[in-house]
């Protein structure tokens, strides 16, 4: 199958655009001028119009299965108070009153307008109902509230602890419905499992939903502790009956290192994968929580909470063993790591598997918000593989200083430096954490604004990126983490014919337009799977 496409603006890297593109049987055979690609015979020819095409965006890290379970949970993102949330969630249990446990996520106390700017408590969730449980996830999902009939059916009491995780208590000594990072889990356990068909339709809606986006390839954590079998289980149905359009390279997380050694005994460590649509995928870790919640680690006191430094979700030798097990069994490692602390841990930990400080397994860090300039060397120096997502600016701008103080938010977020001190750098969305649409996040990068703008002339200006740095980030810098730099990621003779079509020209609207550009087309192996 011969496909050529005409009269385009293609992006081939910095300074190269081309007119026109030949593919046969899913890769990239030539591109250049219409009338050099025009000698060649096709079965079909695209007129792009003078569009801008690009290569496929992969998302380096993200959670493709709640994306499409949180379309089917009670969206709270719009909810400006607390009052808010409990009219939402009286709206959404009174249209769907067969529910036997309710499933929220989405909100922020820092973005209520109204009324006391904390977290939620079960006190709050209990005025929706005290009937069902209730399990409403803050937007960052390091932090949930449950109702006192959660709390009731997990028997979770002022005793009750769980390793990486804080279970807060109110003011008089009992539960006040709060789970943070590990602890987490414990409070979904309340949710009833879906069955296989119910798991794959939440797959498969976003991965539609991704496709019209122009994602092309997800680095993607939905397998996760003791319950690997039954999601690897779904990812191989949807591979064997052809319905894994998309690119799929598991994130698996593993907390507990006996989990992780069951993973490794099972056929799931190396069963079939073509490496193309679905790969082996990475060990995916958390050391921390987030910054909105104050559970992200740091080396020092919040600047605006005394004696709080977060959480650390696994200790620094729990880290240790784990990240050692998978060099042994030549798995890469991925770190979910956002305050300085937490990061300096993660270094020291993957340096330990290092010889002559060489990275050959890529281990990378996921987030890596806060940052000194001495930790941004040494990233580099140890070519440590850093996954960013542009698009936390847009809430953490808000608050960055105010947790950590002035001057180490002003080297953190710090992509332009990182880029430029040489370290591999990529970016990903950490959806349903933030929507997966690449545009706005594209948008953070070149601007270091918030969506509505501010602050002018962006976050520490000095770290803006430009366009081009921020697509190859996107694109080929993604696959440099899968090992496949050479597979995808460009519009090169040679590589997957992996492309999107946009409704504007990236490369000269102004910058604050950026984050409405829509995707027209997006091409996976050469085939259409989305067109508007």
């Amino acid at each position: 199958m011969k496909t050529i496409l005409k009269n385009g603006k293609i992006y081939v890297e910095r300074s190269n655009f081309q007119e026109a593109m030949l593919i046969e049987n899913g890769v990239i055979k030539q591109v250049g001028t219409n009338e050099e690609i025009l000698k060649n015979d096709a079965d079909n020819i695209i007129e792009l119009n003078g569009k801008t095409v690009l290569p496929g965006f992969n998302d380096s890290h993200m959670h493709l299965a709640s994306i499409g379970e949180f379309m089917g949970a009670c969206n709270l993102t719009s909810a400006n108070s607390i009052n808010d949330v409990i009219e939402i969630g009286k709206e959404f249990l009174k249209k769907n009153d067969s529910l036997t446990v309710l499933k929220g996520r989405g909100w922020n106390q820092d973005y209520f307008t109204s009324g006391e700017r904390r977290l939620l408590t079960r006190a709050d969730l209990d005025k929706i109902s005290t009937e069902i449980p209730i399990v409403f996830s803050r937007v960052c999902g390091h932090v949930a509230v449950g109702n006192t009939k959660a709390l009731e059916m997990l028997e979770v009491d002022e005793n009750t602890t769980v390793d990486g995780g804080v279970i807060e208590l109110g003011n008089d000594g009992k539960p006040n419905g709060i789970f943070n990072e590990n602890a987490v889990g414990l409070l979904y356990s309340v949710i009833p499992d879906k069955d296989d068909d119910a798991r794959e339709e939440d797959f498969l809606k976003a991965e539609e939903y991704a496709l019209s986006l122009g994602i092309t390839s997800v680095q993607s954590n939905d397998v996760s502790g003791n319950d690997f079998k039954n999601t690897f289980y779904i990812l191989h149905r949807l591979y064997n009956n052809n319905k894994l359009k998309i690119r799929y390279n598991p994130q698996f997380n593993f907390q507990d290192i006996e989990d992780f050694k069951e993973y490794l005994s099972t056929e799931f460590k190396t069963g079939v994968y073509d490496g193309k649509y679905l790969s082996k995928g990475c060990l995916k870790l958390f050391k921390d929580g987030s910054l909105g919640a104050r559970t992200a680690l740091m080396l020092k006191d919040y600047e605006d909470a005394p004696d709080t430094k977060g959480v650390a979700a696994l200790s620094d030798e729990q880290l240790q063993a784990l990240c050692d097990l998978a060099a042994e069994n030549g798995i890469t490692v991925v770190t979910h790591a956002i305050g300085d602390g937490a990061i300096e841990s993660v270094i020291n930990a993957y340096e330990k598997t290092m010889r002559d400080g060489k990275n050959p397994l890529r281990h990378g860090i996921v987030h890596c918000q806060i940052t000194s300039m001495e930790q941004l060397e040494r990233i580099a120096s140890l070519n440590i593989p850093v996954m960013y997502q542009p698009i936390f600016l847009d809430y953490d701008v808000q608050i960055v200083e105010d947790r950590v103080g002035k001057e180490l938010a002003s080297t953190s977020y710090a992509f332009n430096t990182l880029r430029k001190l040489g370290a591999p750098i990529s970016f990903g969305s950490d959806s349903p954490v933030e929507d997966c649409n690449p545009f706005p996040n594209i948008y953070c990068a070149v601007t270091r604004q918030r969506i509505n703008g501010e602050p002018k002339g962006g976050f520490t200006p000095s770290e803006k990126m430009s366009i081009e740095d921020a697509i190859d980030a996107y694109t080929i810098g993604s696959s440099f983490n899968e090992f496949k730099e050479s597979f995808k990621g460009r519009l090169k003779p040679g590589y997957a014919a992996d492309l999107i079509v946009l409704d504007s020209d990236i490369f000269s609207i102004e910058d604050s337009h950026i984050k409405d550009i829509r995707v027209e087309k997006t091409m996976i192996n050469g085939e259409l799977v989305f067109g508007r």
